[in-house]
């Protein structure tokens, strides 16, 4: 992926629809000329609302009660026999895997020692775990802890594009350094298949990747920053770590937003929010980054509405067309055959290795 995509170029890709990718803004009906203000604690705006709309897994050992039971681990059993539990930073379906097999168990406090300082080839992030002997979990490297094998793991696309051959000879490098020196013998995927399949998985995510956003444009006076900030609050938004952005955070914990409400952020470092003036907003949705179950899409239309009757603004598209229901329902036609998609390449919207490949 080289580039974000509008929602022009989503619909394009999933069926040619010609909708773009939507933004929203709003007018406020002028009641006065200047900009209007945050009401007071305990004095909000009060009006009427609008109705709308990884590694690889082995089975682990039954005892005779039929409970799963981790065999004993010690130095004697060989590192195939034991029974290891897949990677949660890790996987296949998007990583490049380089295994490191040291001659004997390395200790937490070695193995971080010998750690590259940076974990990114170019663009590409990378992990580097070590198989617990003692859990059969692949982890992080921790002190007190010892592990008999270390795989690292070398995303292969995100949204800046596929992997090429310089990163890959970069991650090669560290990788190599910290097999040395932990007294350990690395083994790498060739390079040409793992660029090869860096650029297929980069034209699927590219052609299934989707950031929709629309406008709220005031009908009339601008709005002051604090304003803002009131009715969003409203509606559950906080802010966010940027200036100029708030966001609806989701219900699990770590997780990415759901939405994101984004203006000028000249205004929202003004030392007086009162004093500055807004006229549009963008209401985004990532979709890739929030599962289908949790409805992100209906979540997206609601707070545009809902954010749209309180600041008394229009939604349009990024070509200031205000949009419809019917737009609406176009789009979200699109995007269950989109989740479709990514569901039967096991890339499903809003698990782990999707949020790691979108981003």
């Amino acid at each position: 992926m080289t580039s974000d995509w509008s929602l022009t170029s989503l619909l394009a890709a999933l069926g040619g629809a010609v909708l773009a990718g939507v933004l929203i803004q709003g007018w406020w009906s002028a009641r006065r000329a200047g900009p209007r203000r945050a009401a007071p604690p305990g004095q909000e705006r009060q009006e009427p609302g609008l109705a709308g709309a990884a590694g690889e897994a082995q089975a682990p050992v039954l005892d005779d009660g039929g409970a799963a039971a981790l065999p004993a681990l010690d130095d004697t059993v060989p590192s195939a026999l034991r029974v290891r539990k897949a990677s949660t930073r890790v996987d296949a379906l998007i990583d490049a895997i380089a295994t490191i097999t040291p001659d004997a168990p390395v200790s937490g406090e070695m193995a971080l020692s010998h750690l590259p300082g940076s974990r990114r080839a170019g663009t590409k992030p990378f992990h580097i775990e070590g198989l617990n002997a003692e859990t059969g979990e692949w982890e992080l490297p921790q002190p007190g802890q010892r592990y008999g094998e270390f795989q690292a793991g070398l995303q292969m696309a995100n949204r800046s594009g596929a992997l090429n051959e310089i990163e890959y000879s970069e991650f090669v490098q560290k990788v190599q350094g910290f097999a040395e020196g932990i007294g350990a013998l690395g083994e790498f995927p060739d390079m040409l298949d793992v660029v090869a399949r860096s650029r297929e998985l980069d034209q699927f995510a590219a052609s299934h990747d989707a950031q929709l956003a629309i406008q709220l444009r005031a009908r009339g006076a601008a709005w002051t920053l604090g304003f803002v900030q009131q009715g969003a609050l409203r509606h559950g938004f906080v802010p966010g770590a940027i200036p100029g952005r708030l966001v609806l955070p989701a219900d699990e914990e770590g997780a990415p937003p759901v939405l994101t409400l984004s203006f000028d952020a000249q205004a929202a470092l003004a030392e007086d929010p009162q004093a500055s003036a807004l006229r549009e907003l963008s209401l985004a949705l990532d979709v890739l980054q929030t599962p289908e179950a949790l409805e992100p899409f209906a979540s997206w239309q609601e707070a545009a509405r809902a954010l749209a009757r309180d600041f008394e603004a229009d939604i349009c598209d990024d070509r200031g067309q205000v949009l419809n229901l019917h737009a609406f329902a176009a789009i979200g036609q699109e995007l269950a055959t989109l989740y479709k998609a990514l569901a039967s390449r096991d890339l499903a919207a809003g698990s782990p290795v999707a949020r790691r490949l979108f981003s």
